[in-house]
């Protein structure tokens, strides 16, 4: 998979995202192993600009090292400072499960009770209501739907 191709105003907005990172991945003296590689894919799938520390003191195997992350991972390679390299790459869009019998959850509502005395500000309260629930006219929670009575129940017999 070839490396990503930016533009320069790409690479730019990269890296200013990615300067108060911290390394996610850390490559030591052995070099770029297969568990290495499997790392470094996880967390460019995971947060898409990632930081990479490489712990050897030679330059041109630091470079061979980024350029071979970028080709093999698909990823762009943003800015090698030092130890430091800085790789992009989209992140795959999630696919949400559909729960079709899942009922709404919890919303919350801002409800203004005015003072019985004119010139004071109205008191700001937020209540929660849940999915069985609503909320009247009053700024009360009710219940949604009243409970039904049985009509065999309500008979006398």
């Amino acid at each position: 998979m070839p490396a990503l191709q930016l533009s320069i105003a790409e690479r730019k907005a990269h890296r200013a995202e990615a300067h108060h990172l911290d390394p996610v991945v850390m490559i030591g003296q052995e070099g770029l192993t297969p568990a290495v590689l499997k790392e470094t894919d996880a967390a460019l799938n995971a947060h898409g600009l990632i930081k990479v520390r490489v712990q050897g003191d030679d330059r041109e195997q630091r470079e061979a090292i980024y350029q071979q992350l970028a080709d093999e991972l698909g990823a762009a390679p943003i800015q090698h400072i030092g130890k430091l390299l800085v790789l992009w790459r989209p992140q795959p869009l999630k696919e949400k499960a559909v729960d079709e019998d899942r009922k709404p959850g919890p919303r919350d509502f801002k409800v203004l009770k005015y003072s019985s005395r004119g010139g004071q500000r109205p008191e700001v309260k937020t209540l929660r209501v849940l999915g069985n629930q609503r909320l009247t006219a009053g700024g009360q929670v009710k219940r949604a739907k009243p409970k039904q009575k049985s009509v065999k129940k309500g008979r006398a017999g």
